[in-house]
């Protein structure tokens, strides 16, 4: 069945990338999982965004650019996950795909931005994000994440 951790760690063994929802009380619970670490981090923001709002069909009307201090793996992680809900509260826009790449010892990630109005929204928007239970690092397959989002 396709979502089956024997499925991720297949496709994980085979250099591949994803996310998905995993059940928790009240919030929300990402695991994401890449080759390299920004593309972890991609696919988290990706996953939270998946929890709230289908934007297969949608295609961005804007992109923009945030670079992002590099303290800890950790706090990128946060880092992102806060800017996709800073852009959803303050300019109502969602991102629609992502880009993610190390310059300068910074994070500097593309968004591909809809405005809400534009997508289908699927379920709660998330709130912020949790340090309780956060976990990003190098595993035998690449990196991993996983982070529960408030909503």
């Amino acid at each position: 069945m396709v979502g089956d951790p024997d499925d991720d760690i297949q496709t994980r063994r085979d250099g591949g990338s994803g996310h998905r929802a995993v059940p928790h009380t009240a919030d929300v619970r990402i695991e994401a999982w890449g080759v390299s670490r920004e593309r972890c981090l991609v696919e988290a923001a990706l996953g939270m965004v998946e929890c709230f709002a289908d934007v297969t069909a949608v295609r961005p009307t804007s992109m923009e650019r945030v670079r992002l201090a590099e303290n800890s793996d950790e706090e990128l992680l946060t880092a992102l996950l806060d800017e996709v809900v800073f852009r959803l509260d303050v300019d109502g826009r969602v991102p629609v795909d992502l880009e993610a790449d190390t310059t300068d010892g910074d994070l500097d990630v593309r968004l591909a931005l809809a405005e809400l109005g534009d997508v289908e929204v699927t379920g709660a928007t998330p709130k912020g994000v949790s340090w309780h239970g956060l976990h990003i690092g190098p595993d035998s397959y690449g990196w991993s994440c996983a982070v529960t989002v408030d909503v």
